[in-house]
């Protein structure tokens, strides 16, 4: 009895342990807005080291830290260690961006032989849905639970019919689920209750050597797309679906991002560096697939990107323009981080060879977008 009794215990404390060390979700306070609204903060981890911080201010992820090849943990996404630094001087920072994510050219479209206006901010141009998007409103913290196996948050933003300019009251929804695989996944879902248009997606910056430890150009990076949309001066695509074959934005083999990155390319000088959509497929895919893989030779870590949407805009930090400091006291300089973002194209509402970006009353938009983290050895994956 006493031997049974003491295995009881034995199992008791190993019960105990597994569960502290499992996934988890904890709330915390990021700081308040100027009129006195509570900033949420969440965070997630699990057993393997791995945890993300999401706040509620464009429902964004404000950091992550993973371990690396040896086990050391860094925070890889670029972010603001303070609230007041994400108002004064917002820069998408693992933002959701929307109600449509990247450009709208002239900030104008028509729809249903409507013309709307949407408030220009780059350029002649919208983007990200406006001089006030879905980054820059305080979305509500909702349902926060953990199992054994993973740890997720859900946010949500209602945005009136009229809201910069779009039609259509749009309620957004947003879930981060982080799991015991080492899978940040984010789960973007929209309905509206008048005819409009929406393309959400998340902005996070990735340096996977670690936020603020310097350049990313030797981190290489495979797009599997056969294909990319040029653009204009004012980065709006021409319309035009031009081969990768023997061109800089060829990254169906792995390469380093900043390989090809300083060619005279007239579309690398139009982007000050890459910051254009490569096309996937013509039409959203039944179920994900890979869209995008990054190594870190340094750290050996791999960010897998897994998403169903047509489009994927890579953009390599260019306007990082060293006026920045970042959660870890570092400034951010050009190059020193990465974007990839899993979307409709560009500027679709305005071109009908692009498919459509419209949601109607009674469907549900929806962006599952998954990362996977693992590492590699210096001499190959383990």
């Amino acid at each position: 009895m006493q031997r049974a009794g003491l295995m009881a215990s034995i199992l008791g404390l190993a019960t105990l342990s597994m569960a502290a060390h499992a996934a988890d979700a904890k709330r915390e306070t990021f700081g308040s807005m100027p009129d006195g609204r509570k900033v949420d903060a969440v965070v997630l981890s699990n057993a393997h080291g791995m945890t993300a911080r999401i706040i509620a201010l464009g429902a964004s992820i404000q950091s992550l830290a993973t371990p690396d090849r040896n086990g050391k943990s860094a925070n890889i996404a670029l972010g603001y260690a303070t609230l007041a630094d994400y108002l004064g001087n917002p820069q998408y920072f693992g933002a959701t961006v929307g109600r449509y994510a990247n450009r709208i050219a002239k900030g104008k479209f028509t729809l249903d032989g409507h013309a709307y206006s949407v408030p220009v901010n780059n350029g002649v141009n919208s983007l990200h849905g406006g001089s006030k998007g879905f980054d820059k409103v305080l979305w509500t913290v909702g349902e926060v639970k953990h199992d054994a196996d993973k740890a997720s948050v859900t946010l949500s933003y209602a945005s009136p019919d009229g809201d910069m300019g779009y039609p259509g009251k749009l309620t957004a929804t947003v879930t981060y689920t982080l799991d015991e695989a080492n899978h940040l996944s984010i789960d973007y879902r929209a309905t509206t209750d008048k005819t409009t248009i929406v393309n959400l997606s998340n902005h996070a910056y990735w340096n996977l050597s670690g936020e603020g430890s310097g350049s990313v150009m030797e981190h290489r990076l495979t797009i599997p797309g056969e294909a990319y949309l040029p653009v204009d001066a004012g980065s709006i695509p021409t319309g035009e679906i031009r081969k990768v074959a023997g061109t800089p934005f060829d990254f169906r083999q792995a390469k380093p991002i900043g390989r090809d990155i300083r060619t005279n390319d007239v579309q690398l000088l139009n982007g000050h560096g890459y910051d254009h959509n490569w096309v996937i497929s013509k039409d959203e895919a039944p179920a994900l697939r890979v869209v995008a893989r990054v190594e870190d030779p340094a750290s050996g870590r791999v960010l897998t990107l897994k998403s169903s949407k047509p489009g994927l805009q890579f953009y390599s930090g260019n306007f990082l323009d060293g006026t920045t400091v970042g959660t870890g006291g570092h400034v951010y300089r050009q190059g020193d981080a990465f974007v990839l973002e899993p979307q409709l194209y560009p500027d679709t509402p305005n071109q009908a060879s692009f498919g459509s970006a419209r949601l109607e009353p009674g469907h549900e938009y929806r962006n599952l977008i998954v990362y996977e983290f693992t590492t590699e050895s210096a001499r190959g994956a383990h």
